[in-house]
């Protein structure tokens, strides 16, 4: 059974920075694309930051320049740097993983951790 364990959330002012880890167990084969999202109240779940296997990374315009993703690939870990955080940073903020378990591809999502940005 694979699981996606988040952690790092929390509460910060405005302008001040947060790491999110993910961390994906179990009996993986091998691990595509990881991701972050994030969900406000009243919103839709949007991507937030992507890196495939090979390094590649793309980001939203919303937080091009401040959000870093990175991963491990022995580890099977991704991470978030959220640096200069605004109010509208505030929300649940998901894992995904796209890997590889028992033959089967699919998709995986961790349960997600808070992140409040006040101001």
């Amino acid at each position: 059974q694979v699981q996606l364990v988040e952690s790092g959330g929390g509460l910060v002012q405005a302008g001040g920075s947060l790491t999110l880890i993910c961390a994906a167990s179990g009996s993986i084969f091998s691990t595509n694309a990881m991701a972050w999202y994030r969900q406000a109240p009243g919103k839709q779940r949007e991507l937030v930051a992507r890196i495939t296997s090979g390094g590649n990374t793309n980001y939203p315009d919303s937080v091009k320049g401040r959000f870093t993703i990175s991963r491990d690939n022995a580890k099977n870990t991704v991470y978030l740097q959220m640096n200069s955080l605004k109010p509208e940073d505030t929300a649940v903020y998901y894992c995904n993983a796209d890997l590889i378990s028992g033959y089967i591809r699919r998709n995986y999502w961790g349960q997600g951790t808070q992140v409040t940005v006040s101001s």
